[in-house]
């Protein structure tokens, strides 16, 4: 079947969809939770257009609470999205060749819902010169629903002012094993996530979540090492 930049683009944005709709009450969280902190209702829209990271958003509203210094938020935050360095190397065999005015903007938006449409996409498929176009679609319709949401909890969070106490949490945390167990598939993934999920138990009693943060970066970084070594192999 024939295709186009739009149709993959719109193919792109139509499978984000079921991820999508799992993400609208998190932005709406997140929204509604931002106006009981310190943060100013042009910084809770910064941090959603600009950062574009939900996890990372929530701690960041967690540390503006606590009063911790600029240097902190910009650390953890940092910390918490290196899982963002594995998705992009198991990317990189699809979109390595495209021009930087390309991947500069699809770098912003690999967001772990973009990232497991994108990769599943890719492998179902042999080759295709548009695939480019199917991760915009899906990045740009997730951006615009997520800054929707974060608007919608700014606007009317005041009417829920219980919504943090609602257990919506382990939604989130079902949602990201539902993201990433399928894609348990290639060597790296499965190790980071033995790896990861073994040591967050041995550093579970360390202070201020040092633990999971400790655990993230050696058990990506144990990824990519590995991804390197079977990706030089291949090229070799």
């Amino acid at each position: 079947m024939s295709s186009s930049p739009r149709l993959k683009f719109i193919e792109g944005a139509i499978d984000t969809i079921p991820l999508m709709i799992g993400a609208i009450p998190f932005g709406i969280i997140y929204g509604t939770l931002s106006q009981s902190s310190d943060l100013s209702v042009y910084g809770a829209l910064a941090l959603s257009s600009i950062v574009f990271a939900g996890s990372s958003q929530f701690v960041a509203l967690g540390l503006i609470a606590s009063g911790s210094s600029i240097f902190i938020i910009i650390i953890t935050t940092f910390l918490i999205n290196l899982r963002h360095l594995l998705y992009s190397f198991s990317l990189r065999q699809h979109l390595s060749h495209l021009p930087q005015k390309w991947k500069i903007p699809l770098s912003f938006g690999l967001t772990d819902e973009t990232f497991a449409v994108t990769i599943k996409h890719y492998s179902d498929i042999n080759s295709h010169d548009l695939k480019h176009w199917y991760f915009l679609g899906s990045f740009l319709f997730f951006y615009l629903n997520w800054q929707i949401c974060t608007i919608t909890g700014i606007i009317f969070g005041s009417s829920f002012p219980e919504i943090k106490n609602w257990g919506l949490e382990f939604a989130m945390s079902a949602t990201f094993i539902g993201i990433v167990i399928p894609y348990l598939k290639s060597k790296p993934m499965i190790v980071t996530a033995i790896a990861s999920s073994t040591l967050v138990l041995i550093l579970k009693d360390l202070p201020n979540n040092l633990g999971l943060i400790i655990s993230s970066i050696i058990g990506i970084s144990i990824g990519v090492l590995i991804e390197l070594k079977l990706f030089n192999s291949k090229i070799n």
